[in-house]
């Protein structure tokens, strides 16, 4: 089990990150060449399946153990009117999931993916970033350590969601912080609010960067100083996951915005990991290009909650399904290329 017991210990695994398997990725490469197809002719379904061996450290991954987990948590910062719905929506959300009635309940059951729910002190928002720090080292500590405590070793592949009103503004603050640009180059609609609700919105941002930015010199800083417990929760979870060589189909805005401080910090930090989707959240296109990710969806989704990151999952199976299911040219006896 990881765990990070002081800001020091996260920039260490920071300093420490392993790398896929070159022999499991050779081997993975010299099937591919054997297999009766032309070489190349499935395209991004052959560097998935590559992607996977390397991680996995085998010629022939497998995806039985597909885990996923939505954290949640609240925000001083929504008191400023930055989101369309209360701050009440998420504890509602979360019995939601509970109770399986939520989009990534049922997205989860139709990829094949164990859904797991994490509540962090949701009767305790987190401090407002336009006038205070979001976090205290202890708590931000705590919700690093949530998410990084969740992730197994034998996972197959991991995806990670959120839930948490409010949380676009601190998401576009650490990723101006983490890649500079204007406030207003970050914010976006979010839930669906006004032109004046982005007015309110990128103002906050603003306020945050000009009150904290001069701060932000580490990573766990940055997280601590403008996210969020679900935020960091999330960003345990995926440098637990890379320490465990566990491949990650990153999700939406939020989740890539949990993770900006640490690639900002370490720019190979994303190669354990494949975007899943693009999402209309209007700065998700900007970040990927920042982390130089290619999604592998483009389908107009802005939920979180993991949601586009389920509905990859299938692609990665069909991946590992012509990988290891197909005969190569001396089993079928087919003739190679000359």
């Amino acid at each position: 089990m990881i765990r990070f017991d002081d800001p020091a210990a996260f920039g260490a695994a920071l300093d420490a990150l392993p790398q896929p398997d070159d022999a499991a990725l050779a081997a993975g490469r010299a099937r591919q060449a054997v297999l009766t197809k032309p070489a190349g002719s499935l395209g991004r379904l052959e560097e998935i399946a590559l992607f996977m061996a390397g991680w996995q450290r085998r010629e022939r991954p497998a995806l039985d153990r597909v885990r996923a987990t939505v954290f949640a948590g609240n925000h001083g910062v929504a008191a400023r009117g930055v989101s369309a719905f209360p701050v009440e929506v998420t504890a509602q959300m979360v019995a939601n999931f509970q109770a399986g009635g939520a989009a990534i309940n049922a997205l989860a059951r139709a990829c094949g993916a164990a859904l797991s729910v994490v509540a962090l002190d949701l009767d305790r928002p987190t401090g407002d970033i336009a006038s205070a720090a979001a976090m205290s080292e202890e708590e931000c500590l705590a919700a690093l350590n949530a998410g990084a405590q969740g992730v197994a070793a034998d996972t197959d592949l991991l995806f990670v969601g959120e839930m948490g009103i409010a949380n676009t503004t601190p998401a576009a603050a650490l990723c101006a912080q983490a890649f500079g640009g204007a406030a207003a180059d970050w914010c976006g609609h979010g839930s669906g609010i006004d032109g004046p609700g982005v007015a309110r919105k990128i103002a906050a941002v603003e306020s945050a960067l000009a009150l904290h930015g001069e701060h932000c010199v580490t990573p766990f800083e940055t997280l601590r100083r403008l996210g969020g417990r679900e935020i960091a929760a999330m960003a345990g979870a995926i440098l637990a996951a890379r320490l465990l060589r566990v491949p990650v189909l990153l999700d939406g805005f939020i989740c890539c915005a949990a993770i900006a401080p640490l690639v900002a910090a370490r720019p190979t930090f994303t190669d354990h990991c494949l975007a899943a989707h693009c999402s209309a959240e209007q700065a998700h296109a900007r970040l990927l290009g920042h982390f130089g990710l290619e999604p592998l969806l483009r389908l107009g989704m802005r939920l979180g909650e993991g949601s586009g990151a389920a509905v990859a999952v299938p692609l990665v199976r069909a991946a590992l399904a012509a990988h290891n299911g197909m005969a190569t040219f001396a089993e079928a006896a087919v003739a190679q290329a000359l």
